[in-house]
């Protein structure tokens, strides 16, 4: 019969966590995501007219990323041309582009359904787009809190937060900033 000793041996053996290795066979910190994302995008959020659910580190590629603040009803929508043009420029490079459909400037579509058609059937938006959620003050999804802290919050739909250098610069580019031929894309280039 075994003693009480070993049998805690075995148990503490056998309940203690195992050691999370990353892919180059290096131990990873406790808590870090598994491919170098921020821990701020660590967060998982419903997709638009979805029941699937994402989290922001499984769409990370270590490149830079693009987060809007959208609704479907702003005379901002057009954007979502030029940003799915963004998006296919750039995309093989490494480049990330995330819509976060929001209502915070009661100008969102009156469900997902509406707001889905909007987005890929009227301008053929192939990045990932997320089910509204808020984006400013107290209420912030938890990624925008963080956006918001380091860049400021939006004052209107459609800003655009290019985040680069594995996730430690963002940089706000607001409404009027058009996603292609200005301030952004050529900030972007610089950080490919």
């Amino acid at each position: 019969m075994k003693s009480p000793m070993a049998f805690a041996l075995i148990f503490t053996l056998f309940s203690a966590p195992l050691a999370a290795v990353a892919a180059d066979g290096s131990p990873e910190e406790p808590g870090a995501p598994a491919s170098g994302c921020p821990e701020y995008l660590n967060h998982s959020f419903k997709k638009l007219h979805s029941s699937d659910m994402v989290n922001i580190c499984d769409l990370y590629t270590g490149g830079p990323m693009v987060i809007i603040n959208t609704a479907s009803h702003c005379g901002f929508t057009p954007q979502f041309k030029d940003l799915e043009n963004l998006n296919q420029k750039y995309q093989e490079k490494g480049l990330t582009v995330i819509g976060f459909a929001s209502d915070d400037f009661n100008q969102a579509a009156k469900d997902e359904a509406e707001a889905a058609t909007i987005c890929y059937k009227n301008f053929g938006v192939t990045f990932t787009m997320l089910a509204p959620t808020s984006v400013k003050g107290k209420n912030a999804n938890a990624v925008f809190q963080h956006l918001n802290e380091e860049a400021g919050e939006p004052g209107w739909n459609f800003n655009k937060f290019l985040i680069t250098n594995q996730g430690t610069t963002i940089k706000k580019f607001g409404s009027r900033t058009r996603p292609m031929n200005s301030r952004l894309e050529d900030t972007l280039k610089k950080s490919l």
